[in-house]
């Protein structure tokens, strides 16, 4: 797998986190259902764009499959050690979709989460891939495990320390873990070249 890279100023993105004393600060993401109406796309919990091609969530269930398909995605960055639910094997090898496992364990109980750097790194390998995009990162919530992954990506896009970790706590609020930002804060990021602008793709 393939290494971008590069050696730029850091840039400050500004985020909204005015939703982040809400249980749910990313529920925008997730439209209220008012019927069973056929043909309704719901997206997975906490759902959002990173940047073209490259999407975040929670777990997808069965009633995000609609909505998934509309993304033509090529890869899905699973960062959970669960096996893949046999509905989800099917969805995904239905509609050409590549699986990437990388388990990390999850912890209810901070501060000490042992987030394993060499799997964040790896699944990084698989998000600079071109190859693989579009790709959705997803673990239970769609809060640690995917919002460290995603903050070390933005480390290697030069965003500052103060977007990605409001960027994070977007999504954790007042779950957000100090072990997170740490792991983040420290991501050694040499090795690896900055990505080039993300540009739109799909499978054709």
């Amino acid at each position: 797998m393939r290494l971008q890279n590069g050696d730029r100023s850091s840039t400050c993105h500004p985020i909204d986190n005015s939703g982040s004393d809400d249980d749910s600060p990313a529920e925008s993401y997730s439209p209220v259902l008012d019927g069973a109406g056929e043909g309704l796309l719901v997206p997975p919990l906490n759902f959002s764009m990173v940047d073209y091609g490259v999407f975040r969530s929670g777990f997808p269930d069965i009633a995000n499959f609609a909505f998934l398909q509309t993304l033509g995605l090529r890869s899905i960055i699973y960062l959970c050690p669960e096996p893949y639910p046999e509905a989800n094997m099917e969805f995904l090898n239905a509609n050409g979709i590549r699986l990437f496992q990388f388990a990390i364990e999850g912890s209810k109980e901070p501060p000490l989460v042992n987030i394993p750097e060499e799997k964040i790194r790896e699944a990084l390998r698989v998000v600079l891939d071109e190859k693989n995009r579009p790709l959705l990162i997803h673990c239970k919530r769609g809060k640690h495990r995917t919002g460290s992954l995603v903050g070390c990506l933005r480390k290697l896009q030069k965003w500052c320390l103060t977007s990605i970790f409001n960027e994070y706590q977007r999504y954790a609020a007042e779950k957000a873990r100090v072990s997170d930002l740490r792991f983040m804060e420290l991501f050694d990021i040499s090795g690896f070249k900055q990505p080039p602008t993300f540009s739109s793709h799909s499978k054709n």
